[in-house]
């Protein structure tokens, strides 16, 4: 893509001169000259510029109130300055107004190519960042990949770089883990998100209507076949399918599906015709094919050599254990909109109790818990009272989290109501504290930038709770 570059100095024999120094280093760019600040916002609202350098001290409309301007209309524009007059206070102004950086004359040549060269590779990351928020807006509504957490992260990245090909993808992780979503999502930023995407629940369909259900069947095929049916490879085509617990299909369907893959044709049941399709397939899996190969239950070759080309995994819940108050935030603003409720919050206490749960069901089995707790609160903010409910028991009786009750672990006799608070809160902190100063390496400094909290508050914390002050650095 070629990139545009313009120049704006009163001195038209300076911007000249520029531009024959510039055009050697960067033959692909496009160089505009302007004579004046008026003029350089002409051409920046008759056409895209990705980077400007501009004269500080102009007649008329100077570089500060062109740099003003211009990010007025265009806030990601990279912005250079040029100053004769060594005004180190000016150059200082404008960098806080978001110039990119400035030169001063008369321009070094090594120093010029090098803040182009720069400013130019901002541009490019700026490019991609905006490409990758579209992508990420594809994916929209109410089914979307909610977390932060570096496994999340990670997550993220490898769908977007999935998305951009059209091989087979295979989704493998724990159940309610999401997968589902993931291929949602890859379907949605990819280039066939226009196109049919087709769900099937392999395990919820059987096996003698299976493949009927995806290659489809012509009248008479068997008893019952009072007309023929189309199957949701054709109904998909051009699209993507996403095969729901693809280790599930009986060997016999996974034959016909090896040569759907291979020839991109399939055959209805009970026909001699075959029919040209253009679909991505999707497959989820929480089962190790490998070890169903080795039982003979899955066949090697539809696996080595048709599924397992792309993979990505989900991470469980205990891996990203950071995105649970998000995680049950969104669940429960979900659920108000759904159910037409009130919008509620999560007290304090119910959060820190919902990060100590060990969530076996992982991201599904959260979000039907805040179902419940959105049922059980009638009121604006769900408490631990409302937690005891939604299991099932009286509002006295132990929520089955921390502090709930007299005993750490929820046993024994109630406590009061500020003590079990102070119970949950202490071991909130605690656990908070615990994971922060293993993260910063028992660094006191850098844990309490990460955490927002003052420094000698911090220290506070960690003497109040018992930690050993010995053991953290303290820079």
């Amino acid at each position: 893509m070629a990139r545009r570059i313009l120049i704006v100095d009163d001195d038209r024999d300076f911007c000249r001169g520029l531009a024959r120094l510039l055009a050697p280093g960067f033959p692909e760019a496009e160089i505009a000259l302007a004579g004046s600040g008026a003029e350089a916002l002409e051409l920046l609202a008759a056409q895209r510029m990705d980077l400007m350098l501009t004269d500080l001290r102009m007649p008329g409309l100077d570089g500060q109130e062109l740099l003003r301007q211009a990010l007025e209309r265009e806030p990601e524009l990279t912005v250079v300055l040029l100053t004769g007059h060594g005004s180190v206070e000016a150059a200082v102004a404008a960098l806080k107004a978001g110039a990119y950086d400035f030169l001063t004359k008369p321009v070094d040549r090594d120093e010029l190519f090098r803040v182009v060269r720069k400013g130019l590779e901002r541009v490019r990351l700026l490019d991609e960042n905006r490409a990758l928020r579209e992508l990420a807006c594809r994916c929209g509504g109410g089914r979307r990949l909610v977390g932060e957490a570096p496994a999340m992260r990670r997550l993220k990245e490898s769908i977007a770089a999935v998305a951009a090909s059209d091989y087979t993808v295979l989704i493998r992780g724990e159940s309610g883990t999401g997968k589902e979503l993931v291929a949602d999502s890859i379907h949605r930023m990819s280039s066939r998100a226009e196109r049919p995407f087709v769900a099937v629940n392999c395990p919820a369909i059987p096996e003698h209507l299976l493949e009927s259900e995806l290659f489809g069947h012509v009248r008479g095929a068997f008893t019952g076949a009072g007309k023929g049916r189309r199957g949701l490879f054709v109904a998909a085509n051009g699209g993507s399918i996403l095969l729901d617990e693809i280790g599930d299909i009986p060997m016999s369907v996974q034959t016909k599906l090896l040569r759907v893959l291979q020839e991109h044709e399939v055959r209805p049941v009970g026909s001699n015709e075959t029919f040209r399709v253009d679909v991505r397939i999707l497959a989820t899996t929480n089962q190790s094919l490998e070890q169903r190969i080795g039982a003979g239950l899955f066949r090697e070759d539809l696996f080595y050599r048709r599924l397992n080309v792309l993979t990505v995994s989900p991470p469980p819940l205990r891996e990203r254990r950071e995105d649970i108050p998000q995680l049950a935030a969104h669940f429960l603003a979900q659920t108000c909109e759904e159910m037409r409720l009130t919008p509620k919050v999560l007290g304090p206490e119910v959060v820190a109790c919902l990060c100590e749960r060990p969530w076996p069901g992982n991201v599904r089995e959260l979000q039907n818990y805040v179902r419940r707790l959105a049922v059980f609160c009638p009121g604006k903010q769900v408490q631990m009272a409302h937690l005891r409910r939604a299991e099932g028991g009286r509002p006295d009786q132990d929520a089955g989290g921390p502090g709930a009750s007299g005993g750490p672990g929820g046993a024994g006799p109630l406590a009061p109501y500020k003590e079990a608070k102070a119970h949950v809160l202490d071991g909130f902190t605690r656990n908070y504290v615990e994971r922060i100063l293993e993260t910063t390496n028992g660094n006191i400094s850098e844990a309490a930038r990460l955490s927002g909290i003052e420094r000698v508050s911090l220290q506070k914390i960690i003497k109040r709770i018992g930690l050993n002050e010995g053991e953290p650095k303290a820079e």
